[in-house]
């Protein structure tokens, strides 16, 4: 071969069978290829395993889908770019025109956008409810053909705790398929009970590290796979480079969780005792309403702190802009702790009955916690309220 073709055909590296890399390689091909013809027509048959085309399966997002399955205690898994792709691609598998989805108020507000505006413009019909409100979604489900129900647990961004037997017997009862966006409480909560699909934004605690977007949707086999066609035809794939990435975060997930955890207990029994705060919402707190079942639910309490400032938006500004080890940002889950400032987190567009489902007050500030030295994390929460 002549050097201009040797530098674009290069020369293939083979491991021995009995030499394998510690740490998976990272399949940054977008084509595979197979001997003949044959048994490419093989594998479109599906009477053969392999890869062809990144889009449809790639081997590293294959051991990323295989490892998230596992940590949520079921059979398949598909992977998107981000997580709401993993939530608005769900939604557009399993619903059509004529179909009716509820939803809650304490919802992610980008899924409650897409299933308000963009689903209700192909003609699906949704209702909103408060996640607690158990009684209501039985009379709404019995009164209205239901093809979906979309929730989280705990909700972002008071943590509120939803009784998931209680949801999703109710679903059941009524032919109801349940959507758990299960992204605050990890992917190795929530197992144990009869939901249907998680969602989970790998941005967050699988990422751990605020470099990595991706999103997942987990549940049985046949379930998954009756999604796959929409997801691969949709196109939301998440990058090999990505999938590594993620891999590598998910190394160190349990250390970092525990840490957080730890970490998120100790501020929130700081804040709970200040004078400037209200109301603190988190449920390892044995005077939070969801503490019973957290407790029951959960293995442990979660990262996320959210607590009310008594003198409101303002006094809400000027905390967060003081503090010097939580960054003024969104997201959650990293390494470093974050604050959501009240100004940021006020709901748009709800009735005075859904503003008071949301739980969010003029006060509301969202903590991400960190794996810092929770003394420093204390000392900087302590310093800026002081400044109220």
């Amino acid at each position: 071969m002549k050097k201009r073709t040797r530098v674009t055909h290069l020369p293939g590296v083979s491991l021995p069978p009995d030499n394998r890399p510690l740490v998976a390689p990272i399949y940054q091909s977008v084509k595979f290829t197979f001997d003949d013809v044959a048994e490419t027509q093989k594998y479109f048959a599906k009477k053969r395993d392999g890869f062809y085309y990144s889009r449809v399966s790639n081997p590293t997002l294959q051991q990323l889908e295989q490892a998230l399955a596992g940590l949520q205690d079921r059979d398949a898994c598909l992977l998107t770019a981000s997580g709401i792709a993993a939530i608005s691609d769900t939604l557009l598998a399993l619903l059509k025109a004529g179909d009716h989805v509820v939803y809650f108020a304490e919802s992610y507000p980008p899924t409650r956008a897409f299933i308000r505006r963009t689903l209700g413009r192909f003609g699906v019909t949704a209702t909103m409810l408060s996640v607690t409100d158990y009684a209501t979604l039985e009379q709404t489900l019995a009164g209205t053909p239901t093809r979906l129900v979309v929730f989280e647990c705990p909700t972002n961004p008071v943590l509120n705790v939803a009784d998931l037997e209680r949801i999703t017997a109710i679903a059941r009862r009524h032919g109801a398929l349940t959507l758990l966006d299960n992204t605050l409480a990890g992917p190795h909560n929530h197992g144990q009970y009869d939901v249907d699909l998680y969602a989970h934004s790998l941005t967050k605690f699988v990422s751990g590290h605020g470099d990595v977007m991706g999103g997942a949707v987990i549940g049985r086999g046949e379930l998954i796979d009756s999604m796959r066609d929409d997801f691969t035809h949709l196109g939301p794939t998440l990058d090999p480079h990505a999938a590594y990435l993620l891999l590598r975060g998910l190394k160190t997930y349990f250390v970092r969780w525990d840490c957080q955890c730890r970490n998120a207990l100790r501020i929130a029994e700081f804040l709970v005792t200040h004078p400037a705060v209200a109301r603190v919402r988190y449920p390892g707190l044995p005077s939070d309403p969801g503490h019973a079942l957290a407790q029951r639910q959960m293995d442990s309490f979660g990262t996320m702190v959210t607590f009310d400032l008594a003198a409101g938006v303002e006094a809400g500004t000027r905390f967060s802009e003081a503090l010097k080890l939580f960054a003024l940002t969104s997201s959650l889950g990293s390494t470093e702790s974050l604050v959501v400032a009240p100004a940021m987190l006020q709901p748009r567009g709800f009735t005075p009955e859904q503003l008071a489902w949301s739980d969010i007050g003029p006060g509301t500030v969202r903590l991400s916690v960190g794996i810092e030295d929770p003394d420093d994390l204390v000392d900087d929460l302590r310093e800026a309220l002081a400044l109220l």
